[in-house]
């Protein structure tokens, strides 16, 4: 049995929502699957490693549910669904490059096997794939916000490294790098399935919003389970944010509300070079002593509150159930 497979088995238990909704998520990957063609062997392999080396295909689906929501009955929301996971399939190889990662999911990163210019070129052409697919939509309000929101993200790449290392990041400049480095996409991914719909004002500003209030939960689940999960079902290493500079809501936490002799103890720990296995120990303990986790975990509830409290204008229903339910599990996910 695969890694990948094993992965579905797992998440499928946990949450009895993803097998409900298997036949939207077997339509996704047969799109997903149909649409990656070239003509370049290379470019097929490594994107095809890509998408097979697991992931939840959350984004297309919430386009999916979203469309479905609005009583959407064309027959384009799935191709146009893949956009999604394409875009973040995109973001994920040059994310993989930027931070020298070698893990992804578990297995190999791209780039440690086929190298870092390699893994770059594929990522261009999936963001290219993307915006071909998006044209053949015929929408150009959907062209827009596909444009708008490539822009934030490479603006959110930009911000976070720009960060990097940086002791003095506020919350609010942090919340900020993830709105629109990771919000934005599932964002977009909501509201688009609802202009799908036909959606009006209200409602389409309702599904813009709940994509934004639970990709801002996603992420901050993210930093959250990078200090008390594990390898094995984070499918990464745990606190390689650290290892890598970036500056999370947990340390942030930390360092704007611990006192001198913590904050000082933290600022000689991340400069260290001593062992990194014991640096994270350590820095991990003094964010649990100054409530890091607790605040964390506390701001990802209140956006997944949030992003509920914005489903409320529609009536109640099976999809709206499901859009309900994929909150639940963004906060509680452990993978």
């Amino acid at each position: 049995m695969s890694l990948k497979s094993t992965a579905e088995d797992l998440l499928n238990q946990q949450y009895p929502l993803f097998a409900r909704l298997d036949k939207d998520l077997q339509r996704i990957e047969e799109e997903i699957n149909k649409n990656l063609q070239s003509s370049v062997p290379l470019i097929a392999l490594v994107t095809r490693y890509i998408m097979r080396s697991g992931g939840k295909r959350l984004r297309p689906l919430l386009m999916v549910l979203a469309s479905r929501l609005l009583n959407y009955q064309g027959n384009d929301h799935y191709r146009l669904s893949i956009v999604f996971e394409y875009l973040h399939a995109a973001t994920l190889l040059h994310d993989d490059v930027v931070d020298n990662a070698e893990l992804r999911r578990g297995m190999p990163s791209a780039n440690t096997l086929w190298g870092n210019a390699a893994v770059v070129l594929v990522g261009d052409f999936l963001l290219a794939t993307s915006f071909f697919l998006s044209v053949l939509s015929g929408n150009l309000k959907i062209l827009r916000i596909l444009s708008e929101t490539t822009t934030f993200m490479a603006e959110g790449e930009v911000l976070q490294l720009i960060n990097s290392d940086n002791l003095e990041i506020t919350e609010e400049e942090y919340i900020e790098v993830i709105k629109r480095k990771t919000a934005v996409l599932i964002s977009a991914a909501c509201q688009i399935g609802a202009i799908l719909g036909q959606a009006n004002k209200e409602q389409e500003e309702a599904m813009r919003s709940f994509g934004l209030n639970l990709g801002i939960a996603f992420q901050l689940r993210d930093d959250f389970l990078d200090y008390t999960g594990s390898e094995e079902e984070f499918g990464k290493p745990v606190g390689k944010d650290l290892q890598e500079g970036k500056i999370t809501l947990p340390l942030i936490h930390a360092l704007q509300s611990s006192n001198d002799g913590d904050r000082q103890d933290l600022v000689e720990l991340i400069i260290s070079d001593r062992n990194y296995e014991q640096i994270f120990a350590e820095v991990k303990k003094i964010i649990q002593d100054c409530q890091g986790l607790d605040y964390t975990d506390k701001l990802a509830n209140h956006y997944i509150t949030e992003a509920k409290s914005a489903l409320s204008i529609f009536p109640e229903s099976p999809t709206r159930q499901s859009l309900l339910e994929i909150a639940e599990y963004i906060i509680t996910r452990r993978i």
